[in-house]
């Protein structure tokens, strides 16, 4: 849970950084990347706790990286006036990759991924 919620906090904030930074993504509304973001926080949320284990740590990073990328560039296609080119859709990514890399060292170490029994 505490995954998540670092999630629901990081995610819009790098899109919102995103936007303001890179000309290949952009945002019409404040709201846009916020509802995006959710999105991708419960996304990423899901896919930590179906796949995150020790042995496996940079194949969840990687499908990480590539559903925020899929889901980046398909916002522009669900949000009004919202553009978003692949580059843009693939920097975004990497970024908040880089936040998902530490967000997994963190829950492996303080043994958060493992499941109550």
């Amino acid at each position: 849970m505490a995954g998540l919620i670092v999630k629901l906090l990081i995610y819009p904030s790098v899109l919102l950084v995103s936007d303001w930074f890179f000309a290949d993504l952009y945002y019409p509304s404040v709201f846009h990347p916020l509802i995006t973001g959710v999105v991708l926080a419960l996304a990423a949320h899901f896919m930590e706790v179906a796949m995150l284990r020790p042995g496996n740590f940079w194949a969840s990073n990687l499908t990480d990286f590539a559903a925020a990328a899929v889901i980046i560039y398909l916002s522009a296609r669900i949000l009004p006036g919202a553009r978003v080119t692949l580059i843009g859709a693939l920097l975004t990514a990497f970024f908040l990759a880089v936040t998902e890399y530490f967000q997994h060292l963190w829950l492996l170490r303080s043994g958060k991924t493992e499941k109550a029994v």
